[in-house]
């Protein structure tokens, strides 16, 4: 089959939104869409970790990626995961659920492919399995860090792309060395690679990575996507923007999702604090503060114009 290229660019890791009685709240997901897109991303990567995943049922991840791609209505694309399972029966069973749902590419959890004692070579064939079960939809990667971290080394990586199969790489390394290896593992192929770390951002789009997938892409996207269209031909200000971005992003350890949610509240979105991973009641009102606090930043930096337009 002939993949369609993945865009390059931002890709936000969706978080969901719940009702009070922790039911998925597709009203305000529609507005959150609305939001991405008006902020300038090149795609939405629905039904990840950030979503929850591991805690929406199988009905409820196929449904959102389903009506993800129904708001986006083709203006930019959607890709999903969602397969949680141990077994890889139980994996492909997910899997064609998320294919069917119209979305762009399904993306693999590398960690659901082998357990951390696992070879590569588990890996491989449990890749085979899905490749066969699933055959005409494009796939990525995603390294994962929950139940534990997997990364894929430049050797693996060069099979994937070798496939044909595989069109994207939301890379957790954290490391800009490691990064150019297994940029030098796929260039020229079809696999992109997108950076989910903000410190090393910069650096590595430099050096080829097609774009950024991260959580602080649910904070202040449109600064990601100056940085990912402009570094280039404005780098004083790219700099600049790096280290604003850089520093911004500690706030990922605070208390993630409740306080993108929170900060995506100031933005004007009907989202509520409800989460399913932690207790919303317990972030803390100097939590909030530096929330806030981050939000009056990132709007003053806006209006002192480091990067006035997209």
């Amino acid at each position: 089959m002939q993949n369609e290229p993945i865009a390059k660019g931002v890709w936000p890791t969706m978080v969901t939104p719940f009702t009070n009685s922790n039911q998925v709240d597709y009203f305000a997901l529609e507005q959150l869409v609305e939001w991405y897109i008006n902020q300038g991303v090149a795609g939405l990567f629905a039904v990840c970790q950030s979503s929850e995943m591991f805690f929406l049922t199988l009905d409820e991840r196929t449904s959102i990626a389903k009506f993800v791609v129904e708001k986006a209505r083709g203006r930019v694309q959607v890709i999903a995961s969602g397969h949680i399972s141990e077994s890889m029966e139980d994996q492909v069973t997910e899997l064609q659920a998320i294919a069917a749902s119209g979305v762009q590419a399904i993306v693999l959890v590398s960690n659901r492919l082998a357990k951390q004692d696992e070879s590569d070579e588990v890996w491989k064939r449990n890749a085979e399995t899905l490749l066969s079960a699933i055959p005409d939809i494009a796939f990525g990667i995603y390294e994962c860090p929950f139940p534990y971290k997997r990364l894929i080394s430049p050797e693996l990586l060069a099979w994937c792309e070798s496939t044909g199969r595989f069109t994207f790489l939301k890379d957790t390394c954290c490391h800009t060395g490691h990064i150019q290896e297994k940029l030098n593992a796929v260039r020229g192929g079809g696999l992109n690679i997108y950076n989910a770390n903000t410190a090393t951002l910069l650096e590595t789009l430099k050096i080829g990575v097609q774009g950024y997938s991260g959580i602080m892409a649910n904070f202040h996207p449109d600064l990601y996507v100056w940085l990912t269209r402009h570094f280039e031909d404005q780098p004083e200000r790219a700099e600049r923007l790096q280290h604003f971005l850089g520093m911004s992003s500690v706030i990922e350890s605070q208390y993630y999702p409740v306080n993108a949610k929170y900060y995506l509240s100031l933005e004007g979105l009907p989202i509520g604090l409800h989460t399913r991973t932690k207790d919303h009641n317990l972030l803390t009102y100097s939590n909030r503060r530096e929330v806030e606090q981050l939000f009056a930043l990132t709007a003053e930096y806006r209006e002192r114009g480091v990067c006035p337009t997209i």
